[in-house]
């Protein structure tokens, strides 16, 4: 898929304010200062549409990117845009920014509401066809994003896990670490969720990425 236009449409703080219609959405989500909001810039090649920051935890609210795609073949030429899936142009959809959990700095009382912001959103949007989780290709596995991880699959969310600042690290020490982590996810799992190694820097992923949202598009 190529990314003929992205442009940012709203931000909620609950699941009924967000946009309404049947667009298909995907949602990008991981504990702060996991580099979402560079590997969403990468993606979609507009440098600045989600917000960066120094300061992990940011970002508070449901942010909704309204997206249109154009299908491209095997050998990457370019064909028609993807075929209508609501009211807003051909191939559009919406690239959701979900808040980052995790982030200690932050007070109970708000911990607590961003965690039902974020669960509302996962149970309750209908339109979601994928939740992409992002974990930090250089630490170890979190017990954080285990946990919760167990919890999509418990309640049989649609996800794929994202490893992140891939450039980070040497290959033979990525290869290493992404290998661990897929061990230990095997000790809960019989099957485990697709994953994707990326670079927000080299641009490591985006095809990739890309491609699976237009396989999932399409049916």
């Amino acid at each position: 898929m190529l990314i003929k236009s992205a442009e940012y449409v709203i931000s909620s703080a609950r699941v009924d304010q967000c946009p309404q219609g049947d667009l298909p959405e995907f949602a990008f989500i991981g504990r702060s200062n996991v580099g979402k909001s560079s590997l969403i810039n990468m993606l979609t090649g507009r440098a600045g549409l989600a917000k960066t920051s120094a300061t992990p935890g940011k970002t508070i609210l449901i942010n909704h990117f309204l997206v249109n795609g154009q299908r491209t073949t095997d050998n990457g030429q370019q064909t028609k845009s993807l075929p209508p899936r609501g009211e807003v142009g051909r191939g559009a959809w919406y690239l959701v920014d979900l808040p980052g959990y995790g982030y200690a700095k932050r007070g109970q009382k708000q911990r607590d509401e961003l965690q039902r912001m974020i669960t509302s959103y996962i149970l309750r949007r209908e339109q979601m066809m994928n939740l992409f989780l992002l974990i930090d290709a250089r630490h170890e596995p979190q017990r954080i994003d285990l946990e919760f991880i167990e919890w999509l699959g418990e309640n049989g969310i649609p996800f794929s896990i994202v490893f992140t600042k891939a450039d980070k690290l040497s290959k033979s020490k990525l290869s290493a670490n992404i290998k661990h982590y897929l061990n230990e996810l095997s000790k809960q799992w019989e099957e485990l969720p697709p994953h994707f190694i990326t670079s927000s820097e080299t641009k490591q992923g985006k095809e990739e990425l890309l491609s699976y949202i237009e396989t999932i598009i399409q049916g």
